[in-house]
């Protein structure tokens, strides 16, 4: 029901209560027990353990687990322990994760208050919140946190932060009136929301919606039913598992082929076939990937981004879009003074003058008529009133010897002390207090342009106070005018010397001082951020600005045709974000969506990547982003975006070095099947490849710094798979190179025994995979980025290095791996040929660029 737009005893007949005496005990037992407790619902919850067991569904860990349950039958219990061992803890890990961001609901939970006043039976009573139901009469008062959605029936002066659920970051003063057409809700000032705090006043209201029937209910049924969209990493690594499923397959089938052409044994080929398959698999993908995004997160903690869902790295990286609202992320979330209109003159605060009289009016109308204050710099009271004392304080302080002038406002507040006042008032739109000003009473007073000036018989220029003429009223009207369209909120001020008691009828005749614009200032790291979108225009000639209610008038298929045309959306409710960040989907971009307010929430789980403020941010939309600002900064943003591409690239260079390493053994296996040569590795050997030359290097990889130009780039299309035709070319080529350099060896290794052709193959392959691991490092050859940024890479070469040295060259390891001793030229001959697809790569890289 839109009971905005209802009069008051429409709403009383129905809800079926006594606005004047509220509900019997007996109906407000019956109303709780058909519509609930006044609580928020969650939705169904999954289980740890169904989350665990949930990690195993990928593609490729099935590939893998598959991979091991084969292991184990062909005798290779290490690789299938491997297997196993890696898929739990990338299993643990997930759920953790998942466990850490399932908290929004509670967070809703905890705006709730436990208890709240009610008059019931005629009398007032305090119950528990939970028990609250439509039709009760609420009673409000400043501090209170309120409990339920209702209209006001009276209000007294009530104002209401509503930031949390409307976004906005000023207080809202309330009314007690009828609105006859749709408002959007931050404008629907005769009704107050569950989840909102009391600043000011006191107000009886009916309740019109407990629990999830609230606003702050319908953002829960949201959250409830928005579900997290798979990242690009996750869509391309499953289209990579199924490509390499396929190939493995086909492999399996063209190695037992030719094994039985051979005339080798049925269990003997199939076994054999399996085997060569399972060394195609990489093994330590999904963990070279985990750890990869995990370095990611700890490198973006380190610079204020607290990643929450590892997945979320790299969807940064293909961020095309960003949905960012406006107040607390790309502004302060607080007032501040910018311009001010006094003597004809627009000046900034530093520029006002204590010598001045007419300056120095206007500081004690700021000051005295104030009812905020600033404690250790902190704003206590209305975010308007608190950005008044701030200005004051930028005031260049001039002691002119009468000990007024230069004081703290504590300490000119204590020298002209409040004698009288009439608090501001939502009808009269003014405030009005009564000094002792060098001992003359004077009355000072605030408030909106269009009623205080009304009042205004007469205007001061400097010590000058002359009748005000209509030229007067239509100049202070055009400046006030060129503030509002400027985006700025305006205060008029006015004095007047009387003895008279202070009442409303007391604040006529009043002489006209000056106007005060405040904005929300925007954060000045979220220019640099932005200065693209600028260059460009944020919002160009053609482009379009909305309503939320002008977005509820178009339908998707509108919205879809008109959605890169609009640029800024206002008064914007959470279904309203969703539809945005919705439609910017359908158009297969990547959206990161920025917020603070429990408004935000739905739309932060529903983005790609949800971006919440760390400072300011509340509880709720920490809970539903992926990232989270402790800082605030809106840049950080944009170094998270470069983050999560360069861990794109790591992985997807790392995906490169695993395939072509594991290319090459293919292809020399294939080789000797096909000229009917003996088997070039025996099982230990590939199992020492795969733990060694596979995982080190690999996570080197990973550790790779960003290249400088990388968000020069465009971001990449997330429809696009990882094995494109560019990258299996280039994954083919290098594996047939290393692939020559292995199968030479083995014929070198050949001519004196079987077991020095195995020793050569297996020698060969891990050393050219060891130098490998610098190809893969970037697209720019070694000698452009060099070894200093990543030292992580001469380690794993060093670390396989020793390792094989150790197996080549102690006797006790020799029967262990399968090996027998080398002599000087066959050491050199692996060497040498291990070196050459590294120089041949690294030439065509230095050639290409």
């Amino acid at each position: 029901m839109e009971y905005y737009r209802q009069k008051k005893d429409e709403i009383a007949k129905e809800l079926n209560t006594d606005l004047k005496q509220g509900l019997s005990a007996k109906e407000a037992q019956e109303k709780l027990a058909q519509v609930g407790p006044n609580a928020l619902v969650e939705g169904k919850k999954k289980i740890t353990f169904q989350v665990f067991l949930e990690q195993f569904k990928d593609l490729m860990v099935i590939i893998l687990i598959i991979a091991a349950i084969i292991s184990a039958f062909t005798g290779s219990l290490e690789s299938t322990l491997v297997i196993i061992v890696v898929l739990i803890l990338n299993a643990i890990l997930g759920t953790v994760q998942h466990v850490k961001a399932e908290k929004s609901l509670e967070s809703l939970k905890s705006l709730s208050a436990p208890t709240a006043k009610v008059l019931r039976n005629g009398q007032k009573m305090e119950i528990e919140a939970k028990d609250l139901v439509p039709g009760d009469i609420l009673l409000l008062e400043a501090g209170d946190l309120v409990t339920a959605d209702g209209r006001i029936l009276e209000n007294y002066s009530l104002q209401v932060n509503e930031s949390s659920l409307t976004g906005e970051s000023t207080n809202v003063d309330k009314l007690d009136t009828d609105f006859e057409k749709e408002v959007p809700l931050a404008d629907r000032v005769n009704m107050v929301y569950s989840s909102s705090l009391v600043t000011y006043g006191r107000a009886t209201v009916v309740v019109t919606a407990t629990g999830m029937q609230t606003e702050i209910g319908k953002i829960a049924s949201l959250m409830n039913e928005t579900k997290e969209r798979r990242t690009p990493l996750q869509v391309s690594l499953d289209q990579f598992s199924s490509r390499l499923a396929t190939a493995i397959l086909i492999l399996c089938a063209v190695i037992f082929g030719i094994q039985m052409w051979r005339g080798q044994p049925l269990l003997d080929s199939l076994l054999f076939a399996v085997a060569l398959a399972v060394a195609a698999i990489p093994e330590a993908l999904s963990s070279i990937v985990t750890i990869v995004q995990a370095m990611g997160t700890q490198k973006m903690a380190k610079e204020n981004a607290i990643i929450k869902n590892l997945a979320a790295v790299e969807s940064l990286g293909s961020v095309s879009v960003i949905c960012s609202d406006k107040t607390g992320t790309l502004t302060q979330n607080k007032m501040t003074v910018e311009d001010i209109y006094i003597g004809g003159k627009v000046l900034k605060p530093n520029e006002l003058d204590l010598s001045n009289q007419l300056h120095r009016y206007l500081l004690y109308d700021v000051v005295l008529n104030n009812d905020a204050s600033l404690a250790e710099d902190k704003a206590i009271g209305d975010p308007t009133e608190s950005a008044l004392l701030e200005m004051y304080r930028q005031v260049p302080g001039i002691d002119l010897g009468n000990g007024v002038l230069g004081l703290s406002e504590q300490e000119l507040r204590e020298h002209s002390k409040r004698l009288e006042e009439v608090p501001f008032d939502s009808d009269r739109k003014l405030m009005s207090t009564k000094h002792l000003i060098h001992t003359v009473p004077t009355i000072f007073v605030k408030g909106a342009i269009d009623v205080l000036l009304k009042r205004c018989v007469n205007i001061r220029f400097g010590d000058e106070i002359r009748p005000m003429t209509e030229e007067d009223r239509k100049e202070i009207l055009a400046q006030n005018n060129y503030f509002s369209e400027n985006g700025l909120r305006v205060l008029a001020f006015a004095y007047k010397e009387s003895d008279e008691e202070l009442s409303t009828e007391a604040e006529d005749g009043l002489t006209f001082i000056g106007l005060v614009s405040e904005m929300d200032p925007p954060r000045e790291e979220s220019v640099a951020a932005v200065a693209i979108a600028k260059k460009i225009g944020i919002f160009n000639e053609g482009d379009m600005a909305l309503t939320g209610l002008e977005l509820d008038a178009l339908s998707d298929e509108e919205l879809d045709q008109n959605i890169e045309k609009i640029s800024v959306y206002a008064r914007v409710s959470p279904e309203n974000k969703i539809r945005i960040v919705n439609a910017w989907q359908r158009k297969d971009r990547i959206v990161s969506m920025t917020g603070d307010g429990v408004n935000d929430a739905p739309a932060l789980k529903k983005a790609d990547v949800g971006v919440a403020m760390g400072i300011t941010g509340t509880e709720v939309s920490k809970d539903a982003a992926s990232m989270i600002l402790a800082d605030d900064n809106f840049a950080t943003i944009i170094k998270a975006v470069a983050n999560g591409r360069t861990v794109y690239e790591n992985i997807k260079n790392a995906i490169g070095y695993l395939l072509s390493g594991n290319l090459s053994a293919i292809i020399t296996v294939l080789f000797a099947s096909l000229a009917g040569l003996p088997v070039p590795f025996v099982a230990v050997q590939l199992l020492f490849i795969n733990l060694v030359t596979d995982s080190l290097p690999a996570l080197a990889i990973g550790m790779e710094p960003g290249d400088p130009d990388i968000l020069k780039r465009k971001p990449r299309d997330p429809k696009a798979g990882i094995l494109d035709k560019a990258f299996v070319s280039q994954i083919t080529i290098q594996g047939l190179l290393i692939s020559i350099s292995v199968i030479a060896a083995f014929l070198i290794g050949l001519k004196d025994s079987p077991a020095v052709a195995t020793t050569m193959a297996f020698s060969t392959l891990t050393f050219a995979r060891l130098l490998h691991g610098f190809n893969c490092r970037s697209q720019h050859s070694i000698f452009k980025i060099g070894f200093k940024n990543n030292w992580y890479s001469l380690a794993a070469f060093a670390v396989g290095t020793i390792l094989l040295a150790l197996i080549l060259f102690v006797p006790a390891l020799h029967s262990l791996f399968a090996v027998t001793p080398l002599t000087g030229q066959e050491v050199m001959w692996l060497a040498g040929l291990a070196l050459i697809p590294t120089i041949l790569i690294q030439a065509v890289k230095m050639i290409r660029k």
